[in-house]
């Protein structure tokens, strides 16, 4: 059955391809059946977002109307990037399986080693300048939330 599923993923990834997305597809499983697929759509939609992993996720979640995917299996083509590795601890899926590297992926131009690197890195040294601003302001909004009686913790 796993193979199946990396079969398709792998379809999913070529056929990305000849459509003119980026080589990278998944499906997202439950109880041993798919519950949604995504290609990579980055240049069809210009969402920087639009990774395949993230595309399954979203539809995944929508079909299961719930923002958790626990008990879900997620078949990726590819090693999941720092964006989608953070979406599918998000999302709760139990099991990750992939067939290319990051470094196949880095190969043929796909190198998130940068992004990788800016992470471990302090604020104040990363390549994007951030600076924090208005925080007494913006603690409202967490100061509401933590009283909140009726949350949906997540």
């Amino acid at each position: 059955m796993k193979n199946e599923f990396m079969k398709r993923a792998i379809q999913l990834s070529i056929d990305s391809v000849k459509n003119g997305g980026g080589p990278f597809g998944a499906v997202i499983v439950k109880n041993d059946k798919i519950v949604a697929e995504g290609s990579n759509k980055v240049t069809s939609t210009n969402d920087p977002t639009a990774h395949g992993e993230i595309v399954a996720i979203r539809e995944a979640c929508k079909k299961l109307n719930n923002f958790s995917l626990n008990g879900c299996e997620l078949y990726s083509s590819c090693e999941l990037c720092p964006l989608c590795l953070a979406a599918a601890y998000w999302a709760r899926i139990n099991k990750i399986y992939y067939a290319n590297t990051r470094e196949d992926a880095r190969k043929i131009d796909f190198d998130d080693s940068f992004i990788y690197s800016e992470i471990k890195k302090n604020i104040d040294e990363r390549k994007i300048p951030m600076t924090q601003m208005m925080r007494d302001e913006a603690l409202k909004a967490f100061e509401l939330w933590d009283k909140k009686i009726d949350k949906v913790k997540y």
